[in-house]
């Protein structure tokens, strides 16, 4: 049973490092998953400490993912015409089978949404929609770097206690 589960939360933790900048496969939260399958087995101590605080950045940076985007059109002069088309955008790039259409869908969403605002003002709109593609990227980044991160710790308790697992 507990290389079954430790065979499922490996396949957890690779399926989150894809999910962090694939945005069809769960990314942080596949990774939590992942070491909670980890701490079920047997052969490993609980240990609740590093469970919660995961837990506690996985729902963290999940509220993120929607809002770093976002704030980036924002920073970059954006209006909430221009937020609304970078969230409608995400949503579309994610459902769209174009390739990168999560990167492009944000984009053009907050383009789009900032010239409904003002359709006069091209300059503005190109900004806002740079500032929702940069709020992407970013997002993805702190996304994977984390789940590198939960991958370090999955791997450095399967070694500790590779003993008793195998």
């Amino acid at each position: 049973m507990d290389l079954l589960l430790l065979s499922l939360g490996f396949i957890c933790m690779i399926v989150g490092v894809f999910g962090s900048f694939l945005p069809i496969l769960p990314g942080l939260s596949s990774c939590w998953v992942g070491l909670l399958l980890l701490y079920m087995t047997k052969a490993v101590e609980n240990n609740y400490w590093i469970l919660g605080i995961t837990l506690l950045i996985t729902i963290i940076i999940t509220v993120l993912d929607y809002v770093i985007p976002a704030k980036g059109t924002k920073k970059f002069g954006g209006s909430s015409y221009g937020i609304w088309g970078t969230n409608i955008g995400l949503i579309v790039g994610i459902l769209a089978p174009i390739p990168f259409g999560v990167i492009i869908g944000p984009f053009v969403g907050a383009f789009v949404g900032e010239l409904i605002f003002d359709s006069k003002n091209h300059k503005r709109a190109l900004k806002a929609a740079t500032g929702s593609l940069l709020g992407f990227l970013a997002s993805s980044f702190i996304n994977f770097m984390f789940c590198i991160i939960f991958l370090g710790i999955f791997l450095s308790v399967t070694w500790e206690y590779r003993n008793l697992l195998f």
